[in-house]
């Protein structure tokens, strides 16, 4: 049997062992770097907006070599220069921290300015997520008005055929689920004020 593969005797089917070192690769690490405020928020309010964790977002910046490579190649080593920066600490994986060492090493470039650099890459999606932000408020805000709506008519229905009748009973839990969405409708969009308030103040 090919060393790669195992094969229960109860399934007849091989299946793909999972090496060490791909085990080793998916550990968690944590790394220290010095980034701008800027660049600090963005990965913070992303990962809220998108509902993934930091370390996930790392991952998808960093861990292909290929991409960090041309980052490497187009990165002006200036982008630190007179910005202030803060030392903040990230969960990421072992492999997404060996990528960026085996980077930096290669190419003579901090680890800092490869992060700050593949952060600022992010910005076109945040552009994009404050677009769908502000059509959700559009949205809401008609969902809201459909509420009101509905509520008015139940009020005229338990005014005409009382409470307990089964017309009323129906309406009654189709305007509560429509309350409950709502809600989360709501929710989802006071995610988004946050990301509209920090667009708004890159922008200035």
């Amino acid at each position: 049997m090919n060393r790669d593969t195992e094969r229960s005797p109860n399934n007849p089917l091989s299946l793909p062992r999972t090496s060490s070192r791909d085990l080793r690769g998916k550990q968690s690490v944590r790394a220290t770097f010095r980034l701008s405020r800027q660049a600090i928020e963005t990965i913070s309010i992303l990962a809220v907006q998108l509902g993934i964790k930091k370390k996930s977002l790392f991952d998808h910046l960093i861990e292909d070599m290929d991409t960090l490579d041309r980052v490497a190649r187009q990165l002006d080593h200036n982008i630190l220069q007179g910005i202030p920066r803060v030392q903040k600490t990230y969960v990421l994986s072992r492999r997404t921290l060996r990528c960026l060492d085996q980077t930096s090493q290669a190419h003579n470039t901090p680890r800092d300015a490869l992060v700050e650099y593949s952060i600022q890459r992010l910005l076109p999606v945040i552009t994009r997520e404050l677009e769908k932000h502000r059509i959700r408020k559009e949205v809401i805000s008609e969902t809201e008005a459909l509420l009101k709506q509905g509520k008015d008519i139940l009020g005229k229905m338990i005014a005409s055929l009382g409470k307990d009748d089964p017309v009323s009973t129906h309406y009654i839990s189709a305007i509560r689920s429509l309350a409950h969405a709502q809600q989360q409708m709501a929710d989802c969009v006071e995610k988004g004020e946050k990301l509209e308030d920090f667009l708004s103040t890159i922008e200035r």
